[in-house]
């Protein structure tokens, strides 16, 4: 294909950052989607666990995969929710803050490494072009009509 698709671009390229991520977490005995559970996680207050699938993008059975994972390995526990007694407040263990501050070196460290490869201006014109088409795909503007 001499020419690659928009689609091909952004598919190839998200699979080789889940790819590298994955290979980091893997030092560690863990994997991409348990790192950034822990990053969206709230070191401090925990967060409740009907918000963390929306904030990931993850549905819910991924989510509880990876809850019931994390439970296991001792990164978070599981506490009533005080101000809904049917509800649950995700909160990260010592061993969890741990996991998560090494997480969240793997991604400053990914984001330094392309802010030296890439100019300030070009990244900010990548930005705006994925938040473009992001929009397209949130706002449904994309399949308007039956052409396919």
């Amino acid at each position: 294909m001499k020419e690659k698709t928009i689609d091909y671009v952004l598919r190839a390229t998200w699979m080789g950052v889940q790819k590298m991520y994955n290979e980091e977490a893997g030092k560690k005995g863990s994997t991409m989607a348990t790192g950034f559970a822990l990053i969206s996680i709230d070191p401090e207050e925990g967060t409740a666990s009907t918000a963390l699938g929306p904030k990931m993008g993850m549905e819910a059975t991924s989510l509880s995969r990876t809850l019931k994972t994390m439970e296991e390995k001792g990164l978070i526990e599981r506490r009533p929710n005080p101000l809904d007694g049917r509800g649950v407040i995700i909160h990260l263990t010592d061993f969890g803050r741990e996991m998560r501050a090494f997480s969240k070196g793997v991604v400053v460290q990914f984001d330094e490494a392309v802010k030296q490869a890439i100019s300030e201006e070009d990244l900010k014109t990548y930005k705006k072009v994925a938040n473009t088409i992001l929009d397209l795909i949130n706002n449904k503007k994309i399949y308007t009509s039956d052409k396919i």
